[in-house]
């Protein structure tokens, strides 16, 4: 069987990758960077691992009976282009690091630990026990933690959030979330989410990007969030309107955010800015590259998912996380 691997992120795993591949398989690994290799390889490829396969990939891997992205994202393969037959399949294994992330990032900012990292900087001692009136800040056992959106993402955040003795509530678009099975205090619809965003000190963003979720929380949306309150978005950048809260942070109707998801992304290379407005300059924000997820344990996940199923491909079993096969 012949496999090409085009993803940057598993060049790392490499030997546990192929290590669990069927005997016999030729893999090669062109640069992702690369169209024009990537073409050249996958001519008489049976799998291309990639999330990235564009019409003119597709045209070229002829002989492809299965393409596999190195994550959830298969939005950047094109199914239509592709031969009649070939499967598509996706990995997840990033709920874990990225409910650590969101751990981190609501401590970090609930407690203040970015404005006192400054202050001290500057030989400020910002601290209730040098500063007398300066408020306490509460620990995470005082916080109520309103999902908006609670699929994989949102579980195991909670799953962690809830050890410390935190209370949850979410919502989704089906509004079909067992709140009591789960230990939630309830959870209802995206009708729902002003009551949410009223009662919530934390809210957590993981809802995907869809038309109906483009601009979910706008400026009347912040406008009934806690001033207290931090927000984490590790959903999609748009699910939130970008100048609704950048205003809400610069203005400080709410007490921080830690934005993981963002505007805009490099188009090549590693430089462009994340916004057309200037979140770098505020000192309550959290900025980080889409980086949430992006541990060894998550795509050595990855990884073993992808061998098992080119394993299940060469052996003729039905593949698991299939997304669409081409017609």
């Amino acid at each position: 069987m012949k496999i090409v691997i085009a993803d940057a992120n598993l060049v790392e795993l490499r030997d546990e990758l192929e290590a669990g591949l069927p005997a016999g398989s030729h893999v090669s690994w062109p640069d992702p960077r690369d169209a024009a290799a990537v073409e050249t390889a996958v001519a008489y490829a049976d799998v291309l691992v990639s999330g990235a396969c564009p019409a003119a990939t597709a045209a070229a891997g002829k002989r492809l009976r299965l393409v596999h992205a190195a994550g959830a994202g298969v939005d950047g393969i094109d199914v239509a282009a592709l031969a009649p037959g070939t499967i598509v399949a996706n990995t997840f294994h990033h709920e874990d690091s990225i409910a650590e992330y969101v751990v981190s990032a609501v401590v970090l900012l609930r407690r203040g630990f970015l404005a006192q990292d400054s202050a001290l900087r500057r030989d400020r001692w910002a601290s209730p026990v040098y500063e007398p009136g300066r408020q306490l800040a509460d620990s995470l056992a005082a916080a109520t933690v309103g999902f908006v959106g609670f699929g994989h993402i949102g579980a195991r955040t909670w799953a962690r959030l809830r050890s410390f003795g935190a209370r949850g509530v979410a919502v989704t678009r089906r509004g079909d979330v067992d709140a009591a099975a789960l230990g939630l205090g309830w959870s209802g619809t995206v009708d729902d989410l002003g009551t949410l965003l009223e009662r919530s000190g934390v809210v957590v963003v993981s809802a995907p990007l869809t038309p109906q979720t483009t601009g979910l929380i706008g400026a009347d949306q912040f406008a009934r969030m806690r001033p207290d309150a931090v927000l984490v978005n590790v959903g999609r950048g748009p699910v939130i309107d970008e100048q609704a809260l950048y205003d809400a942070l610069r203005d400080n109707r709410i007490r921080g955010a830690a934005l993981d998801v963002w505007y805009r992304y490099p188009e090549s290379g590693a430089d462009a800015a994340p916004s057309a407005l200037p979140f770098r300059d505020l000192p309550n924000v959290l900025m980080t590259p889409h980086s949430s997820g992006l541990t060894r344990q998550t795509f050595a996940g990855r990884a073993a998912d992808i061998a098992a199923n080119i394993a299940r491909l060469a052996a003729g079993e039905p593949l698991v996380n299939v997304v669409a096969v081409a017609s």
